[in-house]
Protein backbone atom coordinates (compact mmCIF):
# COMPACT_ATOMS: atom_id res chain seq x y z
CA UNK A 1 0.00 0.00 0.00
CA UNK A 2 1.70 3.05 -1.35
CA UNK A 3 1.39 6.43 1.15
CA UNK A 4 -1.22 8.01 -1.28
CA UNK A 5 -3.25 5.18 -0.78
CA UNK A 6 -3.06 5.37 2.90
CA UNK A 7 -3.42 9.25 3.01
CA UNK A 8 -6.33 8.28 0.88
CA UNK A 9 -8.40 6.31 2.98
CA UNK A 10 -7.32 8.50 5.89
CA UNK A 11 -8.68 11.31 4.45
CA UNK A 12 -12.19 9.17 3.23
CA UNK A 13 -12.65 8.66 6.89
CA UNK A 14 -12.01 12.35 7.96
CA UNK A 15 -15.09 13.20 5.56
CA UNK A 16 -17.44 10.88 6.43
CA UNK A 17 -17.37 10.90 10.25
CA UNK A 18 -18.14 14.38 10.17
CA UNK A 19 -19.47 15.05 13.70
CA UNK A 20 -16.27 13.23 15.34
CA UNK A 21 -13.69 15.05 13.14
CA UNK A 22 -15.90 18.53 13.96
CA UNK A 23 -15.27 17.74 17.68
CA UNK A 24 -12.07 16.88 17.50
CA UNK A 25 -11.24 19.84 15.86
CA UNK A 26 -12.80 22.21 17.37
CA UNK A 27 -10.74 20.93 20.58
CA UNK A 28 -7.58 21.49 18.46
CA UNK A 29 -8.35 24.86 17.10
CA UNK A 30 -8.99 26.50 20.81
CA UNK A 31 -5.71 25.09 22.23
CA UNK A 32 -3.53 26.51 19.06
CA UNK A 33 -5.74 29.23 18.30
CA UNK A 34 -4.70 29.82 22.62
CA UNK A 35 -1.06 29.32 21.65
CA UNK A 36 -0.54 31.78 18.40
CA UNK A 37 -2.77 34.39 20.48
CA UNK A 38 -0.76 34.22 23.59
CA UNK A 39 2.51 34.39 21.27
CA UNK A 40 1.05 37.44 19.24
CA UNK A 41 0.18 39.15 22.90
CA UNK A 42 3.29 38.64 24.04
CA UNK A 43 5.67 39.74 20.99
CA UNK A 44 3.02 42.73 20.62
CA UNK A 45 3.02 43.71 24.11
CA UNK A 46 7.13 43.40 23.78
CA UNK A 47 7.25 45.59 20.91
CA UNK A 48 5.41 48.19 21.84
CA UNK A 49 6.93 48.30 25.70
CA UNK A 50 10.25 48.19 24.24
CA UNK A 51 9.04 51.29 21.97
CA UNK A 52 7.98 53.34 24.83
CA UNK A 53 10.70 52.29 27.31
CA UNK A 54 13.26 53.43 24.19
CA UNK A 55 10.96 56.76 23.54
CA UNK A 56 10.94 57.61 27.56
CA UNK A 57 14.48 55.62 28.60
CA UNK A 58 16.73 55.80 25.41
CA UNK A 59 18.06 52.26 25.72
CA UNK A 60 19.67 53.14 22.02
CA UNK A 61 21.58 55.79 23.88
CA UNK A 62 24.40 56.10 25.89
CA UNK A 63 25.75 58.49 28.80
CA UNK A 64 29.07 59.47 28.90
CA UNK A 65 30.86 60.83 31.92
CA UNK A 66 34.66 62.05 33.03
CA UNK A 67 36.27 59.13 34.97
CA UNK A 68 37.28 61.28 37.98
CA UNK A 69 38.88 58.06 39.59
CA UNK A 70 42.11 58.78 37.41
CA UNK A 71 44.03 61.02 38.77
CA UNK A 72 45.94 63.48 36.38
CA UNK A 73 49.42 62.62 35.52
CA UNK A 74 52.72 64.73 34.89
CA UNK A 75 54.52 66.47 37.60
CA UNK A 76 56.57 69.81 38.22
CA UNK A 77 55.49 72.77 39.83
CA UNK A 78 53.91 76.29 38.72
CA UNK A 79 51.51 77.28 36.01
CA UNK A 80 53.26 75.09 33.34
CA UNK A 81 52.78 71.81 35.81
CA UNK A 82 49.01 72.50 36.03
CA UNK A 83 48.64 73.48 32.49
CA UNK A 84 50.30 70.08 31.68
CA UNK A 85 48.17 68.10 34.04
CA UNK A 86 45.14 69.34 32.41
CA UNK A 87 46.03 68.03 28.99
CA UNK A 88 47.05 64.70 30.38
CA UNK A 89 44.19 64.08 32.97
CA UNK A 90 43.13 60.89 31.22
CA UNK A 91 39.60 60.92 32.65
CA UNK A 92 38.16 63.98 31.40
CA UNK A 93 35.90 64.38 28.91
CA UNK A 94 37.11 66.49 26.22
CA UNK A 95 36.36 67.51 22.54
CA UNK A 96 38.89 65.73 21.04
CA UNK A 97 37.75 62.20 23.20
CA UNK A 98 34.26 63.66 21.65
CA UNK A 99 35.48 63.75 17.97
CA UNK A 100 36.87 60.12 18.02
CA UNK A 101 33.32 59.04 19.52
CA UNK A 102 32.02 60.29 16.94
CA UNK A 103 33.97 58.02 14.37
CA UNK A 104 33.06 54.79 15.79
CA UNK A 105 31.03 52.15 14.07
CA UNK A 106 27.99 52.06 14.33
CA UNK A 107 27.78 55.78 15.90
CA UNK A 108 24.81 57.76 14.36
CA UNK A 109 25.74 60.89 17.02
CA UNK A 110 27.99 62.20 19.83
CA UNK A 111 27.41 65.60 20.88
CA UNK A 112 28.43 67.61 24.47
CA UNK A 113 25.51 67.81 27.12
CA UNK A 114 27.06 69.88 29.48
CA UNK A 115 24.87 70.55 32.42
CA UNK A 116 25.26 74.11 33.72
CA UNK A 117 22.74 74.16 36.49
CA UNK A 118 19.19 74.43 37.64
CA UNK A 119 17.93 78.25 37.29
CA UNK A 120 15.33 80.50 36.70
CA UNK A 121 14.19 81.78 33.56
CA UNK A 122 12.22 85.35 33.54
CA UNK A 123 9.99 86.46 30.83
CA UNK A 124 9.97 90.05 29.35
CA UNK A 125 6.36 90.29 30.74
CA UNK A 126 7.81 89.53 34.60
CA UNK A 127 6.71 85.22 34.25
CA UNK A 128 8.94 83.30 35.78
CA UNK A 129 9.96 79.58 36.30
CA UNK A 130 12.86 76.73 37.00
CA UNK A 131 15.37 75.15 34.58
CA UNK A 132 17.94 73.21 33.46
CA UNK A 133 20.59 75.00 31.46
CA UNK A 134 22.30 72.85 29.10
CA UNK A 135 25.05 73.56 26.32
CA UNK A 136 25.18 71.73 23.53
CA UNK A 137 24.88 71.57 19.85
CA UNK A 138 21.94 72.69 18.85
CA UNK A 139 21.93 70.89 15.01
CA UNK A 140 22.43 68.08 16.39
CA UNK A 141 19.33 67.84 18.91
CA UNK A 142 16.99 66.42 16.11
CA UNK A 143 19.86 63.21 16.07
CA UNK A 144 18.64 62.68 19.64
CA UNK A 145 14.12 62.11 18.73
CA UNK A 146 14.16 65.56 19.28
CA UNK A 147 11.12 67.58 16.71
CA UNK A 148 10.77 71.34 16.60
CA UNK A 149 7.43 71.97 16.96
CA UNK A 150 8.29 75.72 16.22
CA UNK A 151 11.29 77.55 14.22
CA UNK A 152 14.54 75.21 14.36
CA UNK A 153 18.19 75.52 15.84
CA UNK A 154 20.81 78.28 15.44
CA UNK A 155 24.72 79.15 15.39
CA UNK A 156 24.34 82.58 16.66
CA UNK A 157 25.61 83.31 20.05
CA UNK A 158 22.40 84.19 22.47
CA UNK A 159 20.21 82.18 21.05
CA UNK A 160 18.25 79.22 22.88
CA UNK A 161 15.91 76.62 22.47
CA UNK A 162 13.33 74.78 24.98
CA UNK A 163 11.76 71.59 25.40
CA UNK A 164 7.78 71.77 25.64
CA UNK A 165 8.02 71.53 29.52
CA UNK A 166 9.70 74.78 29.68
CA UNK A 167 6.83 76.61 28.01
CA UNK A 168 4.56 75.38 30.59
CA UNK A 169 3.67 76.61 34.12
CA UNK A 170 4.98 79.99 33.54
CA UNK A 171 3.63 82.12 36.19
CA UNK A 172 4.33 86.12 36.79
CA UNK A 173 6.45 86.58 40.16
CA UNK A 174 3.36 88.09 42.15
CA UNK A 175 0.89 85.09 41.71
CA UNK A 176 3.70 82.24 42.25
CA UNK A 177 4.37 84.48 45.52
CA UNK A 178 1.26 84.80 46.56
CA UNK A 179 0.43 80.81 45.75
CA UNK A 180 3.71 79.74 47.96
CA UNK A 181 2.89 81.61 51.24
CA UNK A 182 -1.00 80.25 50.53
CA UNK A 183 0.32 76.74 50.38
CA UNK A 184 2.91 77.17 53.35
CA UNK A 185 0.11 78.24 55.41
CA UNK A 186 -2.41 76.05 54.60
CA UNK A 187 -1.04 72.93 52.89
CA UNK A 188 -4.18 71.26 52.26
CA UNK A 189 -6.23 74.04 51.23
CA UNK A 190 -7.32 72.21 47.67
CA UNK A 191 -9.08 75.07 45.89
CA UNK A 192 -5.56 76.33 45.95
CA UNK A 193 -3.38 73.41 45.03
CA UNK A 194 -5.85 72.83 41.89
CA UNK A 195 -5.55 76.51 41.21
CA UNK A 196 -1.18 76.22 41.62
CA UNK A 197 -1.76 72.94 39.20
CA UNK A 198 -3.82 74.54 36.30
CA UNK A 199 -1.40 77.40 36.54
CA UNK A 200 1.79 75.23 36.19
CA UNK A 201 0.34 72.81 33.14
CA UNK A 202 -0.76 76.20 31.56
CA UNK A 203 1.46 76.74 27.96
CA UNK A 204 2.82 79.98 27.27
CA UNK A 205 3.37 81.07 23.25
CA UNK A 206 7.70 81.46 24.13
CA UNK A 207 8.57 81.73 20.45
CA UNK A 208 10.78 84.15 19.28
CA UNK A 209 9.95 85.35 22.45
CA UNK A 210 13.15 86.98 24.59
CA UNK A 211 13.91 85.73 28.48
CA UNK A 212 16.93 86.06 30.74
CA UNK A 213 18.19 83.67 33.06
CA UNK A 214 19.14 84.56 36.66
CA UNK A 215 20.70 82.77 39.74
CA UNK A 216 21.95 83.86 42.66
CA UNK A 217 25.04 85.62 43.29
CA UNK A 218 27.47 83.33 45.45
CA UNK A 219 29.45 86.21 46.41
CA UNK A 220 26.52 88.41 47.94
CA UNK A 221 26.12 88.99 51.62
CA UNK A 222 22.64 90.14 50.86
CA UNK A 223 21.34 87.10 48.41
CA UNK A 224 21.67 88.82 45.14
CA UNK A 225 20.64 87.87 41.77
CA UNK A 226 22.51 87.96 38.90
CA UNK A 227 21.06 88.42 35.37
CA UNK A 228 21.97 87.67 32.38
CA UNK A 229 21.78 89.61 29.08
CA UNK A 230 19.00 88.82 26.83
CA UNK A 231 18.49 85.49 24.92
CA UNK A 232 16.22 84.94 21.86
CA UNK A 233 14.18 81.90 21.85
CA UNK A 234 14.88 80.50 18.45
CA UNK A 235 13.33 76.60 18.72
CA UNK A 236 10.06 75.40 20.25
CA UNK A 237 10.69 70.93 21.02
CA UNK A 238 7.99 68.91 21.00
CA UNK A 239 6.63 67.15 23.90
CA UNK A 240 8.13 63.53 23.88
CA UNK A 241 6.12 62.09 26.10
CA UNK A 242 2.84 62.54 28.52
CA UNK A 243 1.88 66.33 28.57
CA UNK A 244 1.03 65.79 32.12
CA UNK A 245 4.43 65.16 33.02
CA UNK A 246 6.08 68.22 31.17
CA UNK A 247 5.89 70.40 33.89
CA UNK A 248 8.69 67.90 35.91
CA UNK A 249 11.17 68.22 32.64
CA UNK A 250 11.94 72.19 31.77
CA UNK A 251 15.23 72.53 29.99
CA UNK A 252 16.71 75.24 27.98
CA UNK A 253 19.60 74.38 25.53
CA UNK A 254 21.84 76.87 24.41
CA UNK A 255 25.23 76.72 22.25
CA UNK A 256 28.44 75.54 24.03
CA UNK A 257 29.55 79.65 22.91
CA UNK A 258 26.22 80.44 24.29
CA UNK A 259 26.94 78.71 27.32
CA UNK A 260 30.62 80.04 28.20
CA UNK A 261 29.11 83.56 28.07
CA UNK A 262 26.30 82.58 30.52
CA UNK A 263 28.88 81.03 32.95
CA UNK A 264 31.05 84.07 32.84
CA UNK A 265 27.74 86.46 33.53
CA UNK A 266 25.53 84.20 36.18
CA UNK A 267 28.43 82.77 37.93
CA UNK A 268 27.96 79.03 37.51
CA UNK A 269 30.53 76.44 39.12
CA UNK A 270 28.59 73.55 38.41
CA UNK A 271 31.87 70.41 37.55
CA UNK A 272 33.47 71.62 34.19
CA UNK A 273 31.77 74.84 33.70
CA UNK A 274 33.80 77.67 31.91
CA UNK A 275 36.84 75.26 30.97
CA UNK A 276 36.57 75.52 27.20
CA UNK A 277 36.32 71.81 25.38
CA UNK A 278 35.94 70.35 28.69
CA UNK A 279 32.61 68.90 29.63
CA UNK A 280 30.51 66.87 32.43
CA UNK A 281 28.35 64.90 30.17
CA UNK A 282 28.05 63.84 26.46
CA UNK A 283 25.00 61.89 24.88
CA UNK A 284 26.47 58.95 22.33
CA UNK A 285 23.20 57.85 19.85
CA UNK A 286 23.74 54.27 19.13
CA UNK A 287 22.01 53.16 15.61
CA UNK A 288 20.95 49.53 17.42
CA UNK A 289 20.29 48.78 20.84
CA UNK A 290 22.01 45.31 19.76
CA UNK A 291 25.24 47.46 19.22
CA UNK A 292 24.96 49.23 22.72
CA UNK A 293 27.66 47.24 24.65
CA UNK A 294 30.19 46.94 21.65
CA UNK A 295 30.22 50.55 21.27
CA UNK A 296 29.92 51.07 25.35
CA UNK A 297 33.29 48.85 25.44
CA UNK A 298 35.05 51.10 23.23
CA UNK A 299 34.19 53.92 24.80
CA UNK A 300 35.61 53.35 28.27
CA UNK A 301 39.21 52.11 26.77
CA UNK A 302 39.01 55.98 26.30
CA UNK A 303 39.05 56.08 30.37
CA UNK A 304 35.91 57.53 30.33
CA UNK A 305 32.60 56.37 32.44
CA UNK A 306 29.40 55.23 30.52
CA UNK A 307 25.91 54.34 31.31
CA UNK A 308 22.95 52.88 29.61
CA UNK A 309 19.61 51.93 30.79
CA UNK A 310 20.04 48.57 28.75
CA UNK A 311 18.79 46.82 32.28
CA UNK A 312 15.25 48.20 31.38
CA UNK A 313 15.59 46.07 28.80
CA UNK A 314 16.46 42.75 30.05
CA UNK A 315 14.18 43.24 33.40
CA UNK A 316 11.33 43.30 30.37
CA UNK A 317 12.65 40.72 28.38
CA UNK A 318 12.81 38.46 31.63
CA UNK A 319 9.02 39.53 32.54
CA UNK A 320 7.62 38.90 28.59
CA UNK A 321 9.31 36.01 28.79
CA UNK A 322 7.56 34.46 32.15
CA UNK A 323 4.21 35.82 30.47
CA UNK A 324 5.09 33.84 27.27
CA UNK A 325 6.00 30.62 29.11
CA UNK A 326 2.78 30.54 31.23
CA UNK A 327 0.91 31.07 28.10
CA UNK A 328 2.27 28.24 26.21
CA UNK A 329 1.47 26.12 29.10
CA UNK A 330 -1.76 27.28 28.80
CA UNK A 331 -2.08 26.27 25.43
CA UNK A 332 -0.53 23.29 26.33
CA UNK A 333 -2.81 22.11 28.79
CA UNK A 334 -5.77 23.00 26.39
CA UNK A 335 -4.23 20.34 23.62
CA UNK A 336 -3.68 18.18 26.01
CA UNK A 337 -7.61 18.42 27.07
CA UNK A 338 -8.38 18.15 23.39
CA UNK A 339 -5.73 15.08 22.46
CA UNK A 340 -8.12 13.00 25.37
CA UNK A 341 -11.19 13.85 22.91
CA UNK A 342 -9.19 12.31 19.95
CA UNK A 343 -8.24 9.40 21.86
CA UNK A 344 -11.53 8.29 22.41
CA UNK A 345 -12.58 9.41 19.22
CA UNK A 346 -10.07 7.23 17.72
CA UNK A 347 -10.37 4.72 19.97
CA UNK A 348 -14.24 4.11 19.27
CA UNK A 349 -13.83 4.12 15.61
CA UNK A 350 -11.50 1.67 16.13
CA UNK A 351 -14.10 -0.84 17.33
CA UNK A 352 -16.72 0.31 14.85
CA UNK A 353 -14.63 -0.12 11.96
CA UNK A 354 -12.94 -3.72 13.29
CA UNK A 355 -14.59 -5.36 9.87
CA UNK A 356 -12.81 -2.97 7.70
CA UNK A 357 -9.84 -3.55 9.58
CA UNK A 358 -10.04 -7.69 9.00
CA UNK A 359 -10.62 -7.13 5.14
CA UNK A 360 -7.52 -5.04 4.85
CA UNK A 361 -5.54 -7.51 6.70
CA UNK A 362 -7.35 -10.58 4.66
CA UNK A 363 -6.11 -8.34 1.34
CA UNK A 364 -2.70 -7.96 2.53
CA UNK A 365 -1.85 -5.30 4.89
CA UNK A 366 0.54 -5.40 7.57
CA UNK A 367 0.31 -3.63 10.68
CA UNK A 368 2.34 -1.25 9.78
CA UNK A 369 0.33 0.35 6.89
CA UNK A 370 -2.56 0.22 9.25
CA UNK A 371 -0.99 1.64 12.13
CA UNK A 372 0.03 4.68 9.33
CA UNK A 373 -3.17 4.97 8.34
CA UNK A 374 -4.67 5.61 11.87
CA UNK A 375 -1.51 8.09 12.40
CA UNK A 376 -2.34 9.88 9.12
CA UNK A 377 -5.88 10.47 10.13
CA UNK A 378 -5.03 11.76 13.18
CA UNK A 379 -2.70 14.21 11.65
CA UNK A 380 -4.72 15.02 9.11
CA UNK A 381 -7.01 16.02 12.25
CA UNK A 382 -4.53 17.92 14.08
CA UNK A 383 -3.95 20.07 10.62
CA UNK A 384 -7.45 21.03 10.45
CA UNK A 385 -7.73 22.07 13.73
CA UNK A 386 -4.82 23.75 13.76
CA UNK A 387 -5.59 25.68 10.34
CA UNK A 388 -9.14 26.50 11.85
CA UNK A 389 -7.49 27.68 15.29
CA UNK A 390 -5.65 29.86 13.03
CA UNK A 391 -8.92 31.53 11.90
CA UNK A 392 -10.17 32.02 15.46
CA UNK A 393 -6.87 33.36 16.36
CA UNK A 394 -7.30 36.37 13.88
CA UNK A 395 -10.70 37.02 14.74
CA UNK A 396 -9.72 36.80 18.64
CA UNK A 397 -6.64 39.49 17.59
CA UNK A 398 -9.60 41.36 15.81
CA UNK A 399 -11.85 41.89 18.78
CA UNK A 400 -8.83 42.67 21.33
CA UNK A 401 -7.52 45.40 19.10
CA UNK A 402 -11.20 46.83 18.64
CA UNK A 403 -11.64 46.54 22.83
CA UNK A 404 -8.17 48.51 23.07
CA UNK A 405 -9.31 50.88 21.20
CA UNK A 406 -12.64 51.32 22.31
CA UNK A 407 -11.04 52.22 25.71
CA UNK A 408 -8.27 54.27 24.75
CA UNK A 409 -5.58 52.20 24.96
CA UNK A 410 -3.12 52.19 27.84
CA UNK A 411 -2.55 55.74 27.60
CA UNK A 412 0.88 56.42 26.08
CA UNK A 413 2.00 58.03 23.31
CA UNK A 414 0.94 55.55 20.19
CA UNK A 415 -1.36 52.85 20.73
CA UNK A 416 -1.32 49.49 21.69
CA UNK A 417 -2.11 46.98 18.33
CA UNK A 418 -2.04 43.21 18.64
CA UNK A 419 -0.21 42.06 15.65
CA UNK A 420 0.26 38.06 14.90
CA UNK A 421 3.69 37.22 13.75
CA UNK A 422 3.89 35.18 10.71
CA UNK A 423 6.62 32.50 12.53
CA UNK A 424 3.87 31.77 15.52
CA UNK A 425 1.50 30.15 12.68
CA UNK A 426 3.60 27.40 11.97
CA UNK A 427 4.06 27.48 15.82
CA UNK A 428 0.40 27.04 16.14
CA UNK A 429 0.59 24.54 13.24
CA UNK A 430 3.18 22.35 14.45
CA UNK A 431 1.75 21.72 17.89
CA UNK A 432 -1.78 21.18 16.33
CA UNK A 433 -0.40 18.18 14.04
CA UNK A 434 1.72 17.18 16.86
CA UNK A 435 -0.85 16.65 19.36
CA UNK A 436 -2.97 14.67 16.56
CA UNK A 437 -0.56 12.61 16.21
CA UNK A 438 0.49 11.75 19.59
CA UNK A 439 -3.13 11.27 20.70
CA UNK A 440 -3.31 8.77 17.48
CA UNK A 441 -0.93 6.35 18.67
CA UNK A 442 -2.51 4.24 21.01
CA UNK A 443 -5.42 3.83 18.60
CA UNK A 444 -2.86 3.35 15.62
CA UNK A 445 -1.48 0.21 17.67
CA UNK A 446 -4.90 -0.99 18.72
CA UNK A 447 -6.04 -0.88 15.67
CA UNK A 448 -3.20 -2.60 14.54
CA UNK A 449 -3.30 -5.63 16.59
CA UNK A 450 -6.85 -6.25 15.47
CA UNK A 451 -6.94 -10.03 15.07
CA UNK A 452 -8.39 -10.02 11.09
CA UNK A 453 -10.36 -13.85 11.34
CA UNK A 454 -11.88 -12.63 14.60
CA UNK A 455 -12.83 -9.21 13.07
CA UNK A 456 -14.80 -10.66 10.32
CA UNK A 457 -16.67 -13.32 12.10
CA UNK A 458 -17.72 -11.18 15.14
CA UNK A 459 -19.17 -8.33 12.48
Amino acid sequence: MRISDISRLAWEQVKRRKVVTGLCMAGISIGCAAIIVALSIGDSAQSYTEREINRNFKMDEITVTPNSGIPSQGGGEGKEASASDAKLDPGRLTGQKLKIVQGLRHVTAAAPFQELGYIQMTTIDNKITDVQLIGTDLRLLTKYDHKFKQGGPSDSVGMAVLNYGATVGLIDVETRQRLFEQLSTDPYNNKIMEQYNSLSMLPSDMFKQQVQLQSYDPASQTGQSLISSPIQIVGILDSTGNPDMAMYDKKIYVSLETGERLVEQLKLMNGTAGQKDVYNSAIVKVDSTDNIVQVEKLIQKLTLNTSTNLYQKEAMASTFSMFKKAALGIGIFILIIASISIIVAMTMSTHQRRRQIGIMKVLGANMGQIRNMFITEAALLGMLGGLLGIGFSYLIVFGINKLIGSTGGMGMGEPLVITIPLMTLPIGIAFAVMTGVLSGIYPAISASRTNALTAIKRD
